[in-house]
């Protein structure tokens, strides 16, 4: 039986899976303890809860346990991942490479560090959301210290070429800094193939609470060396202080595991359902795919209709709960940075609307967001 209204809006949040919140629920109430505490068995527990799930976190990105932080997001993570190269790296250089259609949280960091004196460049993508390869590797200079380019596009799902974007920082000589905030737990996603320094995920993002995060920071070849963002007590081996989330951080921790176990069986049910949904759509005759087609998620269809307003038309399908783009940015009244960037005009840009799909979405829902778009885009 469909339940009201059609959730098709995962890039923006997911809900906790029942496993998931299973494994946190005993750690708000009888294992409550601190991880800090040392002295009793409340903290010990809490300490071993903390260590497992880093482990778990590390083992969906292929990294040691000890190159995980936690945090309260990929936000924090990527302003510690930012702020903290362009703070101990300052003696080396002070030039960052990115890319304009990442998300807010990269490019307003990146804003602020230029009043610092950062010095930025900011490069541009094709109309499929690809930046090209020759023009990122020509960018870097002696001066440059860091290169950040996402994994996956949150509003687009379009997938850069990671692997081929870290062999180009490892052969200059500069930090790789990826946020893969939309692709953990959808896509293989291996630090060390695809040769990251510096790597960001969201437990929220894939089936689990809010509130929790984590940066991958690699200790050898090369070591990574951010500045601390948050001080005091030195938690989390110095990199970030504050008493940890002990049931956010274990959820997280399922949560991985859980990507980890049904990435491949998720994906494929996801794809037919997305295929289902743009084929579907598409039979209407006025509307189009943005991004590239064969680069992208799974889960994830951003589609310009043409002549009409995404907003208006998102106010007429109460049922069906959608997105014209991030969550971080729904309350900004203008274009799509990133649709914008991949040369789509501001009409075609505001008659775009993202349709996210998750592990709890069903050929019924799809079929009933198909029947009412269609009602409405005649």
């Amino acid at each position: 039986m469909l339940k009201f209204p059609v959730y098709l809006d995962y890039n923006s949040t997911t809900p906790v899976d029942p496993l998931v919140l299973e494994k946190m629920l005993p750690y708000f109430n009888d294992k409550f303890g601190n991880a800090a505490s040392k002295t009793h068995s409340f903290g010990w527990i809490a300490e071993e809860a903390v260590d497992q799930a880093r482990e778990k976190v590390a083992a969906l990105i292929n990294s040691e346990k000890e190159e995980i932080v936690f945090t309260s997001g990929s936000t924090e993570a990527i302003n510690f991942a930012l702020k903290g190269v362009f703070e101990n790296y300052i003696s080396k250089g002070n030039h960052i490479v990115t890319v304009k259609t990442e998300h807010k949280a990269v490019l307003d960091t990146c804003s602020y560090l230029e009043t610092k004196g950062a010095a930025i460049t900011y490069l541009a993508v094709d109309r499929e959301g690809m930046i090209d390869l020759n023009r990122l590797s020509d960018a870097i200079t002696e001066k440059t210290i860091l290169v950040s380019v996402m994994f996956a596009n949150n509003e687009t799902g379009v997938m850069q070429h990671i692997e081929e974007i870290g062999s180009i920082c490892k052969e200059k000589k500069v930090l790789f800094f990826c946020d893969a905030t939309q692709a953990a737990g959808k896509t293989r996603v291996d630090v060390n193939e695809h040769q990251v320094d510096l790597m960001c995920i969201s437990a929220h993002k894939l089936y689990g609470p809010k509130g929790t995060g984590a940066l991958y920071i690699r200790r050898k070849n090369p070591r990574a060396k951010p500045a601390p963002l948050i001080h005091g007590g030195g938690h989390e081996r110095e990199f970030r202080s504050g008493t940890l989330n002990v049931p956010g951080i274990v959820g997280f921790g399922e949560a991985c595991a859980l990507a980890q176990k049904k990435m491949w069986e998720d994906g494929e049910r996801i794809s037919k359902l997305r295929t289902l949904l743009e084929q579907s759509l598409a039979e209407t005759g006025n509307n189009f795919i943005n991004g590239s087609i064969r680069n992208r998620l799974h889960n994830t269809t951003n589609i310009s209709f043409n002549g009409i307003n995404s907003g208006i038309f998102i106010k007429e399908l109460p049922d069906i709960a959608v997105a014209t783009g991030s969550a971080c940015t729904s309350a900004v009244a203008e274009p799509s940075h990133v649709l914008k960037a991949m040369g789509l005009s501001d009409e075609e840009a505001n008659s775009s609307i993202r349709f996210s799909l998750g592990r709890f979405t069903t050929e019924e829902e799809i079929k009933f967001a198909i029947e009412q778009i269609k009602k409405i885009s005649r």
